[in-house]
């Protein structure tokens, strides 16, 4: 029984999560915006396995300033709620698509920033490539020790940086058939390293066509094993620890 670092349970049907959590110690539910927040505080409330995280999903289009108001003022309302800020973080693939004011997603991103340090909080980061050197200059900026970079893909250069800051990632099943995460697991410490799903996200290789559960994680700790040179039992208790610690769980 794993610990699903970063899933979108909001996104699945209502008569599907039940089973869902079967296969998981705990999750961390993450939130798109203030919807998603309401939604994800509501299961945090119906299943003890749930555990919430609130913040706005980078890759879509900004808020008004009235919409970013009363989402800052509902998280501060339901701190209480959430074990992290999250999922929060800089557009790249949105970037990918169309001109943007990434100026206006820092900003706001140093807002999350600012507001998981007030309440002593993780933060969850979409933050991949080029983007997770900016991040990390805020992160050093308000000294946040406690990042979690979710589904992490960038250059050695920035892995060393946040390996020395002792920033978190999570791996995803992918690991299972791409070489690029398979390098990584390898150069990360095992003491920095969660597992995760980011469902319902889909996966290929042997997960194609079947909806993402927290069964797959079991994949992905074989996987961290080979790498590693360590059993499973031994990965897993080792990631189990460094989530339960993490997320005070």
């Amino acid at each position: 029984m794993l610990i699903d670092a970063h899933i979108h349970l909001d996104q699945y049907k209502e008569n599907d999560i039940p089973t869902l959590l079967e296969e998981a110690e705990h999750v961390i539910a993450v939130s798109m915006n203030l919807p998603s927040c309401v939604k994800t505080l509501k299961l945090s409330k119906a299943y003890a396995k749930v555990k919430a995280a609130f913040g706005f999903h980078p890759e879509q289009s900004l808020l008004s300033a009235a919409e970013e108001e009363a989402l800052f003022e509902w998280i501060r309302q339901h701190a209480h709620d959430m074990v992290a800020i999250g999922e929060v973080g800089l557009p790249y693939y949105l970037r990918q698509e169309k001109a943007i004011d990434d100026s206006m997603y820092v900003a706001l991103l140093e807002r999350f920033i600012v507001l998981a340090k007030e309440f002593n909080k993780p933060i969850v980061l979409h933050a991949v490539y080029e983007d997770a050197a900016i991040v990390c200059d805020l992160l050093e900026k308000h000294h946040i020790t406690k990042a979690h970079f979710h589904w992490f893909k960038g250059d050695d250069e920035v892995v060393e940086r946040m390996i020395h800051n002792g920033y978190f990632i999570s791996v995803t099943p992918d690991c299972t058939y791409e070489a690029d995460i398979q390098k990584l697991i390898k150069k990360y410490p095992i003491e920095l390293m969660m597992v995760e799903t980011d469902g319902p996200w889909p996966f290929e290789g042997p997960f194609d066509n079947k909806q993402t559960s927290p069964w797959m994680m079991d994949h992905s700790i074989e996987v961290i094993a080979s790498i590693k040179g360590l059993t499973t039992q031994e990965a897993a208790r080792i990631i189990t620890r460094n989530t339960t610690i993490f997320y005070n769980l």
